[in-house]
């Protein structure tokens, strides 16, 4: 006899490929232990074993349910929570799950299922905060995305980022993470923007007294990956190919390195402005006010490190206090324009004396820039 599946056993990922065969065997050799759950003809739990009895071309026992509708969720749950081991992500999938039936199953023949979210959440143990991500997967994301969080590949926190992705970068994260060409959604959404992304092109001709620069930073193994990634929104260079580009003979003799640091990555920076010939000497740093993701502590600030080559000491007297409170901008890594008036105020401009590595935008006044994400500076006569 066929049998429908009932809306209910899909919150439950279906074991697939070698796993699935394994069941099969162990059908095969020990059979079916625990009869399936029917609900009105249709099937609320045992969809593996089901199949695998079809497959094996035998019998599968059942047994029917007679409780209440509004406490056939809470069972389904109950049962496949206790003998699955699910990450917080996938139960997070099976609460947004859950409080979907309202919405998008047979409100007729389903009316009795509805949950709220937070409800669900508390019933697979899992936070709200997690709960809601996994809704927004749910409603945005692609279907392969949703597949991969529910069978365990993909973290409900990147899915959720993911989400807000073009469907076609969606695809191919998806199928970097399943071929192993990359490890995680950053790892692959990294990989698919160096596909995408033209080659920055040739650095500018000229030399400067001063450069600044807002460095893409690979935050790498350090932990933060996961956390509003940097690969989500532009290109990011690691420590080495960030020391192999050719800065150190676009500086004369006598100039200034303005480089904005993460906290994370301030002892890695100095890798960096060794490279390009420089000297730490200073620095100031940036109150954000709001707060900002760390392990340790909430990380309110950034550093501008101040360095030289030679001597060149600001053309101004007046001194900036080192400490500087804005409101950071929601815009991701977005650097408050104040600095460069700072920058503009220690070191008059003297004609297109200025560089500026990794703008988000071309920059005003009399600057040249470099990076792939604005484009090409025009050769200046």
């Amino acid at each position: 006899m066929q049998r429908k599946f009932h809306p209910v056993a899909a919150l439950f990922q279906l074991l697939e490929g070698a796993e699935f065969d394994d069941f099969v065997a162990d059908i095969k050799v020990h059979g079916v232990r625990v009869p399936i759950w029917i609900y009105k003809n249709r099937i609320i739990d045992g969809r593996n074993r089901w199949l695998a009895c079809e497959k094996l071309g035998i019998e599968c026992p059942t047994r029917q349910y007679t409780g209440k509708e509004s406490e056939l969720l809470g069972l389904v749950v109950s049962m496949n929570l206790k003998r699955r081991h699910l990450s917080e992500s996938q139960r997070a999938m099976v609460a947004a799950g859950m409080a979907n039936f309202g919405h998008g199953g047979n409100r007729k023949s389903d009316q009795g299922l509805n949950i709220a979210l937070e409800t669900a959440a508390e019933m697979v143990n899992v936070s709200r905060a997690s709960a809601a991500m996994a809704k927004k997967v749910r409603d945005n994301a692609e279907p392969e995305v949703v597949e991969a969080v529910k069978s365990g590949k993909l973290a409900v926190s990147a899915a959720a980022r993911l989400a807000d992705q073009p469907k076609d970068v969606q695809h191919r994260v998806v199928e970097k993470i399943k071929d192993g060409t990359a490890k995680s959604a950053v790892d692959a959404v990294r990989l698919i923007r160096y596909e995408d992304t033209a080659k920055a092109p040739p650095l500018p001709a000229g030399k400067y007294r001063l450069i600044y620069c807002d460095c893409p930073w690979d935050y790498g193994s350090i932990g933060l990956q996961n956390y509003g990634a940097a690969a989500f929104h532009y290109p990011t260079l690691t420590i080495e190919q960030l020391c192999d580009l050719d800065i150190a003979d676009r500086a004369i003799d006598d100039s200034v390195l303005f480089m904005w640091v993460p906290v994370p990555m301030l002892e890695k920076s100095f890798r960096v402005i060794a490279s390009w010939r420089f000297e730490y000497k200073t620095g100031f740093v940036w109150n954000k006010l709001r707060h900002n993701f760390g392990h340790y502590v909430s990380a309110r600030h950034e550093h501008l490190l101040i360095c030289t080559r030679g001597s060149c000491l600001p053309d101004s007297p007046k001194l900036f206090n080192s400490v500087q409170t804005i409101e950071r901008s929601p815009r991701h890594s977005a650097k408050p324009e104040e600095f460069r008036k700072i920058i503009d105020a220690m070191y008059p401009p003297k004609g297109r004396d200025r560089l500026e590595l990794f703008p988000r935008e071309k920059p005003p006044g009399l600057w040249d820039y470099w990076g792939n994400e604005v484009k090409p500076m025009l050769e200046v006569a």
